[in-house]
């Protein structure tokens, strides 16, 4: 392994990074500079701290966290060229706790011999195991090494405590269509580093390209380069852009009303437990490049909305998927909302929840709030006995069978029911409990 993972020159950001020129287009149109770079303006706009520290030449250790074709390896690129150091980088797919002890053994004789510091970008950080990412803390923590992480995966749940709190965390956020288009447009016109003498290309296909890319510059230049290379002048059409994706062109609009024809058609689906309907319609929304994380919370909602006390177990399981698409992210994350949406759509419905709490904020809105009886009100205050605060309130745990026979509504509203719950699934044993509880309290 060389002081540079490529030629910067005799200065920091001198030299461009020499690329072959068979270089796969993704790779020859990687941004160079921090102002060529398309998207993350949060994380390296003007004036935020990560470019600061890339411009001075310095970068501090950091973990850059988002999906693939964000640009986690082009900002690592960029701080190469800039850095004032040596710069090393390493996959954690391919090295070990030997690679990382002689890049660590090179940093020390670096800053003995020559005070150079030490850039190690190591990819795929979350594929190091704990004892290799143990071997690591050491020179992060005496500033041996600044250490710069790439992962697809939430860094708060696959890289060492220890290494988080030594380095700071930035999420970058999949490119926009608009952004992938862009950088499509960039490889168009640029006869050097691009593609050079490109064919028509028609322009409903490079929207879709753009929008069918899922947010990767990756996947969409590698696709644009398949098929140009494919239509040998011709134009490139959707059909092209189709069979180099190998994907069909989904009729999806993210933000139009395909995007809420969509939704609507799974919330009914599962609502109408038709499973096959419900993953069809999941299907074609992940295909067509929505958000996952609407998905997941429409299914957190559906689970309460539709399901309910029939099954409490299904609000658990579309938490658990959202949780696991934030966690996971796509591709991965379809299996996830796939079994949520199986769950959801298998389990007895009740919606005896959401008309409940619609009929108490009803009562609410309708006649205002009215005042708790005096023994359920706050008596934890100097002067609330004086006012009668909480004098003759039942302890529930000291009753016979925990519960008190007292009432508990205000006044006026005694016997006013608000949850009636069906005869499905678990909530059949509900009502039942519901009954004798209501015995109880004197509401029968």
């Amino acid at each position: 392994m060389s002081d540079q993972l490529f030629d910067t020159g005799d200065a920091p950001g001198e030299a461009p990074e020499q690329i072959p020129p068979d270089a796969p287009l993704a790779v020859r149109m990687r941004p160079r500079t921090l102002d060529e770079m398309v998207g993350q303006e949060h994380i390296v706009g003007e004036g935020s701290a990560l470019r600061a520290a890339i411009e001075s030449g310095r970068p501090h250790s950091a973990i850059l966290y988002g999906p693939p074709g964000a640009g986690k390896t082009t900002l690592a690129r960029i701080a190469a060229r800039m850095a004032d150091g040596a710069f090393e980088e390493e996959s954690a797919v391919n090295a070990g706790k030997a690679e990382i002890r002689s890049v660590i053994e090179r940093a020390r004789e670096r800053r003995r011999s020559s005070g150079r510091p030490t850039i190690l970008f190591l990819d795929e950080i979350h594929r190091f195991n704990k004892a290799q990412q143990d071997a690591l803390l050491p020179a992060v923590e005496e500033g041996l090494l600044t250490l710069i992480g790439a992962t697809t995966e939430n860094p708060y749940f696959e890289v060492n405590g220890a290494l988080i709190s030594r380095s700071q965390v930035y999420e970058l956020a999949p490119l926009s269509p608009a952004q992938v288009e862009e950088l499509l447009r960039r490889a168009l016109a640029d006869p050097e580093r691009g593609i050079a003498d490109p064919p028509p290309i028609a322009e409903d296909a490079l929207t879709m390209l753009a929008a069918r890319s899922g947010g990767d510059a990756r996947v969409a230049l590698s696709a644009l380069e398949r098929a140009v290379e494919r239509a040998r002048g011709a134009e490139v059409d959707v059909a092209a852009i189709e069979d180099a994706l190998q994907r069909r062109a989904i009729d999806y609009d993210r933000q139009g009303d395909r995007h809420y024809d969509f939704i609507s058609a799974w919330i009914k689906s599962t609502r109408g437990s038709d499973v096959d309907a419900s993953l069809y319609y999941l299907a074609v929304m992940l295909e067509g490049g929505e958000d996952p994380r609407f998905i997941a919370r429409r299914m957190v909602i559906l689970a309460s909305e539709d399901i309910g006390n029939a099954d409490p177990m299904a609000l658990l399981v579309a938490d658990a998927a959202a949780r696991a698409v934030d966690r996971v992210g796509l591709p991965e994350a379809a299996l996830n909302l796939s079994q949520a949406a199986i769950y959801l759509s298998l389990a007895p419905k009740s919606n005896a929840a959401t008309t409940a709490i619609g009929a108490a904020r009803a009562e609410v809105r309708q006649n205002g709030a009215r005042t708790p009886p005096d023994y359920l009100r706050d008596a934890h205050y100097p002067g609330a006995q004086a006012l009668g605060r909480g004098e003759g309130y039942l302890y529930a745990h000291d009753q016979p069978g925990g519960v008190a026979a007292q009432q508990l509504l205000p006044d006026g509203l005694a016997d006013r029911r608000f949850y009636e719950p069906t005869d499905r699934g678990r909530e059949k044993a509900l009502g039942e409990r519901l009954v004798e509880l209501r015995r109880r309290l004197g509401k029968l």
